[in-house]
């Protein structure tokens, strides 16, 4: 699976932007996915979830309240809206499938990563 970021761009503290994630292939729609994101100097964290269906998501408390995952899997693409965006959020975003069971949502892959898409807030 192939998967493009984008939708990222520089925006005002305060402000929204909506990621897009389109995937290849055919497995897309039987995965969990997630968004993830990566600042300057820190690991790569796992902040959205969302199930393959769509019936279920799930949030970092960093982005909870002000974040929404979504996805079309008749179009193998999933969405992130990030909403009253603030400084600390200032990433490069990518996505990737997420493992989900009964007991954990953790970080996966499809065996690689996208180019991502940088976020940049301004205060």
């Amino acid at each position: 699976v192939q998967l493009v970021e984008s939708g990222g761009g520089l925006v005002q503290a305060g402000g929204s932007l909506r990621l897009s994630c389109a995937a290849s292939g055919s497995t897309f729609s039987i995965n969990a996915m997630g968004w993830y994101r990566q600042a300057p100097g820190k690991q790569r964290e796992l902040v959205a979830a969302i199930t393959s269906g769509g019936g279920s998501t799930n949030y970092a408390d960093s982005v909870k309240g002000r974040s929404t995952i979504s996805r079309d899997n008749a179009k193998n693409t999933m969405y992130l809206q990030l909403n009253r965006l603030k400084p600390e959020d200032t990433s490069v975003y990518y996505c990737n499938r997420v493992l989900w069971t009964s007991t954990v949502i953790a970080a996966a892959t499809f065996g690689s990563w996208g180019q991502g898409t940088q976020v940049t807030v301004s205060s």
